[in-house]
């Protein structure tokens, strides 16, 4: 790295990637060096409109490109495990968009590559960068609710998707779950970890993937989490988290908060704002930088473990709703 600057390329100049981009000016530090596709134009054309100093038409250029030093692959997730390995082993640090990949095994062969290789590898799970998140799961910890007794949380989009589209496409990755799903059942994982009894049930798609999913979490210390995913309907996409003290409710867009409000008996609530600027990307890519300019090799609040987790979780409920990719 070139003094505090951190150079970045793009792999898989898509939707998600333009937002990306588009906040990464707003990181301190922060250098748009390349981007790649495999169509050069798309590249070029993406470098021009984002201000990316060089477009490749191969994602083997990026990997080797000796000026950047961090890589967020963006490409749809079940070509993330390729992509991802295809950087790491060039040695290049990485930010893969969530879901890290399809399946717990998949995600294990990338930590593992990134502990052998010694660089620096973290989900894109930008929810748990927010800062109203970050500040929620504090007052948790610090007892402002007391003891936690249950998560409710809900994602849908309003369908119905046609037949060919990515979110209805198996070999893809698609259903609700992987895209939707894993918003609530990160924000149930970091407030009450890793549950004791999974339960899920789905309605799936002619084509094999969930289109609605139900999740029910159990856990040790007697909490519950309800969790729900939908790509045939918009529902409220917000969620709360009770406690034996009081309760904390975030409004519709839990997974990229602004505000919240803290409940508790015989006292007024209490609303915490969180202004932020562009789409809410910069601070995952602000926690790479912060990771990279201390020299670690993993996130302190996207750990490995944490998206090992996670994946595993999902696992379990994919087994439960009978999708398989």
């Amino acid at each position: 790295m070139t003094g505090q600057k951190v150079r970045w390329g793009i792999l898989g100049p898509g939707g998600i990637a333009s937002t990306f981009a588009d906040d990464l000016p707003l990181v301190e530090g922060a250098e748009l060096a390349a981007v790649a596709s495999r169509n050069k134009e798309n590249a070029e054309a993406f470098a021009e409109r984002h201000g990316f100093a060089r477009a490749y038409g191969s994602y083997a250029e990026l990997a080797t490109d000796d000026a950047v030093d961090v890589i967020y692959v963006a490409t749809p997730h079940a070509f993330h495990l390729d992509t991802a390995m295809l950087c790491i082993e060039a040695g290049k640090a990485v930010l893969v968009e969530k879901p890290i990949t399809l399946d717990l095994a998949s995600a294990a062969v990338l930590v593992e590559a990134a502990h052998a290789r010694g660089v620096f590898l973290m989900e894109a799970m930008w929810m748990r960068c927010n800062p109203a998140i970050r500040k929620i799961a504090e007052l948790v910890a610090g007892g402002a609710i007391g003891t936690v007794s249950a998560v409710h949380a809900d994602f849908g989009l309003q369908g119905p998707f046609e037949a060919s589209h990515r979110l209805r496409d198996p070999k893809l990755g698609g259903g609700a779950l992987l895209d939707l799903g894993v918003y609530p059942i990160h924000l149930a994982h970091l407030i009450l970890g890793v549950p004791e009894h999974v339960h899920a049930w789905s309605h799936l798609t002619a084509e094999r993937v969930d289109e609605t999913t139900g999740v029910l979490l159990g856990y040790e210390s007697g909490a519950v989490a309800a969790l729900t995913c939908s790509i045939n309907g918009a529902s409220r996409n917000a969620a709360s988290i009770t406690g034996t003290d009081g309760r904390i409710d975030l409004p519709a867009g839990f997974f990229v908060p602004t505000e919240f409000t803290l409940n508790r008996p015989d006292e007024e609530p209490e609303t915490f704002r969180f202004p932020i600027e562009g789409s809410g990307y910069q601070f995952e890519a602000a926690e790479v930088q912060r990771a990279l300019l201390a020299g670690e090799l993993e996130s302190t609040i996207v750990p490995h473990s944490t998206t090992l987790e996670v994946m595993g979780l999902l696992d379990a409920l994919r087994e439960q709703i009978g999708v398989i990719y």
